[in-house]
């Protein structure tokens, strides 16, 4: 996947289908928008997926909440569907004053030479954001590209949005978050060394820090899949700053893998967290936080 960031000159010099939008989570609304813009691969053209970096609400200080996905995340997830080209376009106060119609004219219809373009019914761009599917609809057959409108995705009754994935994460729903996200829920990041306890309990864990934007559920023990490379292992991880052994605040995602012997220090890993097991708490001992674990443990085993 061709990644085009920190740059307003887009030269792609091949002609595309496109989304535009935040795409924070990439749930099954997202999904949908660029199923469309995938499905003209077949036709030729290149899948492109257009954001802004950094996203409107950050930019204009009204942000809704921490991020569902990190723009790692995305970039991995967008890869991993097929997206020939992310383009993260910078914003900026000069960016953010552009007309809609000049965005429309010199970047979709100009520089990315859009085609096909899929645009979610709450689509706002340009100043003031005046520019929404309605106005590309219009304009889009004098620059050369078509415009396919696509509905909200309504599941068990609702409309689903990354503010309603947002409300389901934050209260540890894991499992209703998955149903909207069409996936676990997903903490990406690098292994880092922790302070080797688990290893000395007899189960070794690895250890990754999400950035301070990352939403992450409740603090405390989650079953859980972890992916490495092309492999995936079962697994129980603990969210939170592990109260029994530190009092440092530094939240991490701490993974024990089933199955799994080896040393991965430094390489990047995800982290699909599908159910809530328990809250984190202090234990007495570290003895108790033992028999503790391998109740947990088991427990993950059923996953």
């Amino acid at each position: 996947m061709e990644i085009i960031a920190g740059t307003t000159q887009i030269q792609l010099g091949r002609e595309t289908a496109a989304a535009i939008g935040k795409f924070d989570g990439v749930h099954i609304g997202h999904r949908r928008l660029l199923e469309e813009i995938l499905s003209r691969k077949k036709d030729g053209l290149a899948a492109c997926v257009f954001t802004f970096d950094p996203p409107p609400a950050v930019f204009f200080g009204c942000p809704d909440g921490k991020e569902l996905t990190t723009k790692e995340e995305k970039r991995l997830l967008f890869q991993r569907m097929g997206v020939d080209v992310l383009i993260e376009f910078p914003l900026n106060d000069r960016t953010a004053a552009t007309p809609p119609e000049e965005f429309a004219r010199e970047i979709l219809a100009g520089q990315m030479q859009v085609r096909f373009l899929a645009a979610g019914t709450d689509l706002s761009f340009g100043a003031k954001g005046a520019g929404d599917a309605a106005l590309l609809r219009k304009l889009g057959p004098g620059l050369g590209f078509a415009v396919e409108t696509i509905g909200k995705v309504c599941l068990e009754g609702r409309e689903v949005s990354s503010t309603l994935v947002r409300a389901q994460v934050e209260s540890g729903d894991m499992e209703s978050a998955e149903r909207l996200l069409g996936m676990p829920y997903l903490v990406a990041g690098q292994v880092v060394p922790g302070k080797q306890l688990g290893r000395t309990l007899g189960f070794p864990t690895v250890n990754i820090l999400p950035r301070d934007e990352k939403l992450l559920p409740p603090k405390g023990v989650y079953l859980s899949r972890v992916r490495h490379k092309d492999k995936v292992y079962r697994a129980i991880s603990n969210v939170g700053n592990k109260p029994t052994v530190t009092r440092e605040s530094v939240i991490g995602v701490e993974s024990y893998l089933y199955d799994f012997a080896g040393d991965l220090y430094g390489e990047q890993i995800e982290v699909y967290l599908c159910a809530f097991r328990r809250p984190e708490r202090r234990f007495q001992s570290v003895e108790a936080l033992r028999e503790q674990l391998k109740e947990d443990i088991a427990a993950g085993k059923i996953l």
